[in-house]
């Protein structure tokens, strides 16, 4: 069975980028910075009506730092899965757990029922559960289409030997997707030692900013920030090469 590929993308012109090189899948997201957050209803509506062959699957995702949410979380988290399906993407991404690191099967059963048929996969919230071969069968059981993991360790080379357990666990039932950490030099490695049917993988580079007047001193963040006048971008050529060095 040929591979999957899965590009993470925070704009528009990424998912052009991606449908360009190849890809089968974008995940749409707002700052890839803080691991991904739901991104504007404007960037997914522009960005449904640019692409015309790749899926666009939307994170929904209100804040970084951990997947416990508040009633106003879920709640907002569940009419931005609404939204996103009114406005024709293919599918959502979705996560939530409870304090003790359990798959939150109730917001998991509103968020699943507000996406109607849209596919719906669980994000790398996976990660950060106590027992992760209990948080695939509740996610199997579920209904999930798939999960984003890098094994539960810092890059999914790393947690490959978890994946794939996890992959050879799900069976059938759901897709078992690796991500994290994925390069040129590592995708063949990771698909070997996992056996996955899909891949997730940013392709970003550095790209100059246009701005010509550049005042050095305000920026927009807190401390821990980037160049005020520095961007990501996704980069079509590095897709490809991935795809390439995956060799299926």
């Amino acid at each position: 069975m040929s591979l999957k590929y899965e590009i993470c993308i925070d704009s528009t012109a990424g998912a052009l980028a991606a449908e360009q090189a190849g890809a089968d899948r974008v995940e749409l997201c707002s700052a890839l910075f803080d691991g991904g957050l739901t991104p504007t209803l404007g960037t997914v509506e522009a960005t449904l009506a640019a692409v015309s062959s790749i899926r666009v699957h939307v994170i929904i995702r209100p804040r970084g730092g951990d997947f416990i949410y508040d009633e106003y979380e879920i709640a907002a988290m569940e009419r931005d899965v609404a939204t996103i399906r009114d406005a024709g993407a293919q599918g959502v991404v979705i996560g939530a757990l409870t304090p003790s690191g359990e798959v939150d099967t109730e917001v998991a059963k509103r968020l699943i029922g507000a996406a109607g048929d849209l596919s719906v996969t669980f994000h790398r919230a996976f990660d950060m559960t106590a027992d992760p071969f209990a948080a695939l069968e509740t996610l199997a059981g579920l209904g999930v289409d798939r999960v984003l993991t890098s094994g539960q360790d810092t890059t999914a080379l790393e947690g490959a030997p978890l994946i794939a357990s996890l992959v050879e666990r799900a069976g059938d039932r759901l897709v078992v997707m690796p991500g994290g950490g994925i390069t040129p030099r590592n995708v063949g490695r990771v698909v070997e030692a996992t056996g996955a049917r899909e891949i997730h993988f940013a392709a970003l580079v550095d790209a100059p900013s246009p701005a010509t007047h550049r005042n050095p001193h305000p920026f927009m963040g807190g401390e821990l920030r980037r160049p005020e006048y520095a961007r990501q971008v996704t980069s079509p050529g590095l897709v490809s090469e991935v795809i390439t060095a995956a060799g299926a």
